[in-house]
């Protein structure tokens, strides 16, 4: 261990003041810090809690329907990522569509779609865009080369979240938050600037390895002891003020800020991404003329608690017996940035 990173466990493991409350924002953050052992340097008196930075988390149930609406109802092939492909939907996942009969494709980029749909060009394809500013970029440059090359053939079904009105949604639910460096990389700081120097909000941007969590969690601990609200960049090899302008860029190009239902949160205004009217036809609801479908999530299932740090996975009745990686009652058990899968898989 060199000195930076015993300085910084010194700062963690010595710490005697009030309770703290930190939120990992980030799903990646939950399941690194768990990996690494971090949460066992913390004393009693601070408590990490989960964010809603999961995107697959924080999608509605009703997108899953709306997914299998197109798979069954409009025999569209489905592109997503695989682990949306387990996520309950009201009546099922994409996995259930797929036993009855539905072509559900995991791929590793929207670009593998708009290639699938070139490839069949007698069906239609359907990517799934669920993600924040660090992955819609990619689901824009995917409209728009399929624009480019006149497929008619393709379409996104989207549910892009962005993350500055979710954290306004959440003020008031820890004393810091750890912040999303890849969300950062792309967006820029000017929006925690802002929370913190308007509002007090107080937070930290956190890499992902060992050294870089460390040293975020012991500046936040030792800010969090002025009494003063503070923002602070721990990741500034990657992360920039500015941000990735081209990134930025591509996506006002494609798409436009609406209202986004988030998991567990509700609805919030201006949070979500959708195609601008230049992009219309290869938006999957205005194509396919989809009806309006909502979504209900299963009762026994406390994935919006957990995503508003309002209680642990392990609180919840069915985790880790009804509810388990193989038989998911909730999204958060699902994806690989899930804080129940973080649970279930590393805490004691």
């Amino acid at each position: 261990m060199n000195k930076s990173m015993e300085a910084a466990r010194d700062i963690i493991t010595s710490y005697d003041g009030k309770p703290l409350r930190i939120m990992e924002v980030c799903g990646t953050h939950t399941h690194e810090i768990f990996r690494l052992g971090l949460r066992k340097l913390l004393p009693p008196q601070i408590e990490l809690i989960s964010g809603p930075g999961c995107p697959v988390c924080v999608t509605a149930v009703g997108f899953i329907d709306e997914a299998c609406w197109l798979a069954l109802e409009k025999q569209c092939i489905i592109c997503t990522f695989g682990d949306l492909i387990r996520v309950p939907g009201t009546e099922m996942s994409l996995a259930g569509a797929r036993a009855k009969g539905a072509e559900v494709k995991p791929v590793y980029s929207p670009l593998d779609a708009v290639e699938l749909a070139k490839q069949n060009p007698e069906r239609q394809v359907v990517f799934l865009a669920v993600g924040f500013e660090t992955t819609t970029p990619s689901a824009c440059l995917a409209a728009k080369q399929a624009k480019e090359a006149g497929l008619g053939n393709f379409s996104l079904l989207t549910a892009n979240k962005t993350m500055p009105n979710a954290y306004q949604a959440l003020v008031g639910a820890a004393d810091a938050f750890l912040y999303p460096g890849h969300v950062n990389a792309i967006t820029g700081n000017a929006v925690c600037r802002e929370l913190c120097e308007k509002q007090g909000v107080s937070g930290v941007v956190a890499g992902f390895t060992a050294s870089e969590l460390m040293t975020a969690l012991a500046v936040t601990i030792r800010l969090l002891g002025t009494g003063e609200p503070f923002f602070r960049n721990c990741y500034p090899r990657v992360v920039k003020d500015e941000g990735n302008p081209a990134a930025i860029r591509m996506m006002q190009e494609v798409m436009e800020p609406c209202d986004s239902e988030w998991r567990g949160l509700g609805m919030i205004p201006q949070s979500g991404m959708k195609l601008r009217a230049e992009y219309a036809g290869y938006d999957a609801r205005i194509k396919f003329n989809m009806p309006v479908i909502t979504g209900r999530p299963n009762p026994a299932c406390r994935c919006g608690e957990v995503l508003q740090g309002k209680c642990k996975p392990s609180d919840c009745k069915v985790f880790g017996k009804v509810c388990t990686p193989l038989h998911p009652v909730g999204a958060c058990m699902v994806s690989d940035e899930g804080a129940c899968s973080a649970y279930y898989q590393y805490a004691d």
